[in-house]
């Protein structure tokens, strides 16, 4: 491998430098926020084989735990700062029904009945209504929604 590497007229970190390029576009163009970790341990796996020249399968190890370490770091680093969402309720159905006005489908008895809310059809719970009667949403538990009149 090491001969392959050298008949390209390129040094081994060189290959990692282009590497980590390689990553660090493909973050760009694939946004995931993974590769660029995986880019940032190709970069220090280059800046290894500048400064320490090793054999191909010592970078390949060195490339393999600084993957490992940047990746936790990376997770650990979005874990502690998150990005605030402009939704924050964007994908919690539920939780965006809070509030809303539906109306009585099918009549309350002994505190359960259905409601609907847009073009479904949802259980709900709460004061006896009557079908047809409007009642306002003011919490969800699993799939049955907490109604009040």
């Amino acid at each position: 491998m090491d001969s392959f590497i050298a008949g390209l007229g390129l040094s081994d970190y060189w290959w990692w430098l282009i590497v980590a390029c390689v990553l660090a576009i493909a973050e760009m163009l694939i946004p995931g926020i993974f590769l660029i970790w995986l880019a940032i341990a190709a970069a220090i796996t280059g800046a290894v084989a500048y400064i320490a020249p090793v054999g191909i399968p010592i970078q390949i190890i060195v490339f393999a735990v600084l993957s490992l370490i940047a990746v936790y770091a990376g997770k650990r680093w979005y874990n502690d700062n998150p990005v605030p969402s402009a939704d924050p309720l964007l994908n919690n159905r539920a939780a965006r029904m809070i509030g809303k006005t539906v109306v009585v489908t099918d009549a309350f008895h002994n505190g359960e009945g259905r409601v609907k809310v847009g073009d479904s059809v949802w259980p709900a719970a709460g004061p006896d209504l009557a079908s047809g009667a409007a009642a306002r949403i003011v919490a969800v538990n699993g799939g049955v929604l907490q109604v009040e009149p």
